[in-house]
């Protein structure tokens, strides 16, 4: 099969008491509910960046990706197509992405969406498609979940509400791979990154709490849902009296064949915004077997829920 890579799907994980939710920013389509998604499109680079990567695998020199990605993940103008199309037939209204590397290369998958994407060195980046007519702000970049360099920073947005409420502020993150399921006290490398990005993501989280800033974090935590209360990831991010309501969807893989059992990309929602999901609106998109086979798509599926404006 063609397709190659991991996926896990997300679950919809909701904190508890906040203060009251925000009025979602004038709408280009009347009083629908807003569409929030997250998708992670897998080493979405330039066909560019992507070529001068294979030759230095193949010359031997540094490359800009692993050389697995370089010989197995050649996408071109049909698989970028495949993809818009996907994006598209979402109908959501802001998407959080992972692993982009750059503004141009998402525009040929968000058509129609302003672009903000966190900028750095490396080409997996996080950032987020709006789409236009939503009054929102780009940034601030939050450089400290990049663990001096380490990791990948995250990109923060605000969506300017159309009355006298505060922001909603939305948090896109692509949080450390390789802990998805250990403890996060192990001695692995990759345990204690984790650790210290949930630190960091929980200190994020208490601010706004306190604050009562509506919030949503979102994106790819690579981090399977909480096994026990004990979990220490979880503890760490629910944090300021904050506690973890789980909406999940049934687990399924994006298309037949695929062995993955369990979530690790996550939306943790202010108990405000909680308040106004829009009930069985959690959905993901998944891919049809001939597309997986056909083209280049992803290892992760868009999920996404649906949010009411408010009465």
């Amino acid at each position: 099969m063609r397709f190659r890579g991991r996926f896990m799907l997300a679950a919809v994980i909701v904190a508890v008491p906040l203060a009251a939710a925000a009025i979602w920013p004038a709408r280009t389509r009347g009083e629908d509910p807003l569409t929030i998604a997250t998708w992670n499109l897998e080493w979405l680079v330039s066909p560019a960046t992507l070529h001068a990567a294979r030759l230095a695998c193949r010359q031997g020199r540094r490359s800009t990706l692993p050389c697995d990605v370089t010989s197995t993940l050649a996408r071109d103008s049909a698989d970028l197509a495949r993809l818009a199309s996907y994006a598209s037939g979402l109908d959501a209204d802001v998407i959080a992405f992972q692993e982009v590397e750059n503004e141009a290369i998402a525009r040929r998958v968000f058509g129609g969406y302003d672009i903000c994407i966190a900028p750095g060195s490396g080409v997996q980046h996080a950032g987020f498609a709006v789409r236009r007519g939503i009054a929102h702000r780009c940034g601030p970049v939050v450089d400290a979940l990049s663990v001096d360099g380490r990791t990948r920073s995250a990109m923060a947005l605000q969506l300017l509400p159309a009355g006298p409420d505060g922001p909603i502020e939305l948090l896109a993150v692509h949080l450390k791979s390789g802990c998805s399921r250990d403890p996060l006290e192990s001695d692995l490398a990759a345990c204690l990154l984790l650790q210290q990005q949930a630190t960091l993501l929980g200190e994020w989280i208490a601010a706004r709490s306190a604050a009562g800033v509506d919030f949503i974090v979102l994106g790819d935590f690579n981090r399977v849902p909480p096994q026990s209360p004990d979990d220490a990831f979880w503890q760490l991010v629910q944090v300021a009296g904050t506690g973890l309501l789980a909406t999940h969807l049934p687990f399924s893989n994006c298309f037949m064949g695929q062995p993955y059992s369990a979530f690790i990309d996550h939306m943790l929602f202010s108990s405000g915004l909680a308040g106004r999901v829009v009930p069985d609106s959690a959905r993901h998109v998944g891919f049809s077997n001939a597309d997986a086979v056909r083209y280049h798509l992803t290892d992760h599926c868009p999920v996404s829920i649906s949010l009411r404006s408010r009465p």
